[in-house]
């Protein structure tokens, strides 16, 4: 969980360098190229989420080759994938900003940020599997630590870059990606060699049919995270009526959001490497006990982030922003999604669980279903409630996700999905 919240800050502190220092274009800018970089991760995920699967329940069956086999097909696998998505974002990037609708000074810093991003898609795509192999053998330390080092790495280039400090150059929200993809091509490379200290990773022949075996565990839930991505890109079009101000107040609000959604998907991974390896240790009934513990921690933590959502929210904004037409947005953003917490931690812990038994399908078509609703919902009540029906319908399909989950978890199918 400690990891994932750190993921999330190096786009708060990106956040709060643009918003302090470039202005309410820039924020909005990078806020709307943020809900790309989602699908960008998303697509991370086939590989991290396969080799979850397939090493932790090789480990689980003490079958160590075949574990350390499976995570260096995975960084095959994401070397070929994000090379295309690198190149078809780049061919594309004029028709994304076009479809949300943005003014030309937002695309225009967006854009800045979003080539420097797709540019470096193979070193993101290589971090993600590095991470998810150690996660696979039970080894959650060891990405932590590295990831600590590039969080301060990062948050020491984040304003020499963006503002250009000292010798720098003044890059902009350039300068926030490439801040980023800096300090994650040097944690790759020596999360890497560690794999292979370690004896967590072994070099093999890359064999197709290895690759097709993680993809397909891990298509559904990048299919998913893509679709996703693209309705918020959608809804980023309708929020655009209500001008800079409302486009920057949802990226900003997604993004303090986005350390709940991220404190989830911790518990979450936890839970899903304790599943895999029960499994395969022919334990089903731990690996349930793993998912319910799991989620008891992160309801506690959600409770908390929701209760500071509701009293708090317009100071949480102020961090990133000193316009108050802002602020006042991001604000009712928070409120309005802050029941919704919980159900978030009902939905993402127990959905990455089931990734752990490689059961990834039912649980990514109903999220993928339900999500949908939030564009004709955000649409009918945009009219009468204004920004706040936006906020409403994210609010409401988050809550209806978390309790389809909780029907799936139980039904106990997941416990018999072969990997």
């Amino acid at each position: 969980m400690a990891a994932t919240l750190l993921q999330g800050l190096f786009n708060i502190v990106d956040m709060f360098w643009v918003g302090r220092g470039l202005g309410s274009a820039a924020l909005a800018g990078v806020g709307t190229a943020s809900f790309v970089v989602w699908a960008i991760l998303s697509l991370a995920e086939m590989p991290s989420v396969g080799v979850t699967a397939v090493a932790s329940r090789r480990w689980g069956e003490q079958n160590d080759r075949a574990a350390r086999e499976a995570g260096y097909q995975a960084f095959g696998l994401a070397v070929v994938v994000s090379a295309v998505v690198g190149l078809g974002g780049l061919l594309s990037l004029d028709s994304l900003f076009l479809v949300m609708d943005t003014p030309a000074e937002v695309t225009r810093q967006g854009a800045d940020y979003l080539v420097v991003y797709l540019v470096g898609c193979p070193i993101v795509f290589a971090y993600f599997t590095m991470d998810a192999t150690f996660r696979a053998a039970g080894d959650t330390r060891t990405p932590l630590q590295i990831l600590l080092i590039a969080l301060v790495a990062n948050a020491i280039l984040d304003p020499l870059l963006i503002l250009g400090l000292g010798p720098f150059p003044r890059l902009g929200t350039a300068g926030a990606a490439l801040a980023t993809i800096l300090t994650r091509t040097g944690s790759t490379v020596l999360g890497y060699q560690l794999l292979r200290r370690r004896g967590l990773i072994r070099k093999v022949r890359l064999s197709q049919a290895m690759m097709r075996t993680i993809a397909w565990i891990g298509l559904p839930v990048a299919a998913g995270g893509v679709t996703f991505s693209v309705i918020y890109i959608l809804l980023t079009r309708l929020t655009s009526q209500f001008g800079t101000a409302g486009l920057a107040a949802l990226g900003v609000g997604h993004k303090i959001e986005s350390l709940s959604f991220l404190a989830c998907i911790g518990f979450g991974i936890a839970a899903a490497t304790a599943v895999g390896q029960n499994l395969g240790a022919g334990q089903p009934k731990r690996a349930t006990q793993a998912g319910h513990a799991a989620l008891r921690d992160a309801l506690v933590l959600m409770a908390l982030i929701g209760a500071a959502f509701l009293l708090i929210p317009e100071q949480l904004m102020y961090l990133f922003t000193s316009d108050p037409e802002i602020a006042a947005h991001g604000a009712s953003y928070l409120r309005i999604v802050a029941i919704a917490q919980l159900f978030m931690a009902f939905e993402l812990v127990l959905q990455i669980a089931m990734e752990g038994a490689g059961y990834t399908i039912l649980p990514t078509l109903s999220g993928v279903g339900l999500t949908s609703l939030r564009l004709p919902l955000a649409w009918w009540l945009r009219t009468p409630l204004g920004l706040a029906g936006i906020w409403w319908a994210i609010s409401l399909t988050a809550i209806a996700r978390g309790a389809v989950m909780i029907g799936i978890w139980r039904r106990g199918t997941w416990r018999g999905q072969q990997v």
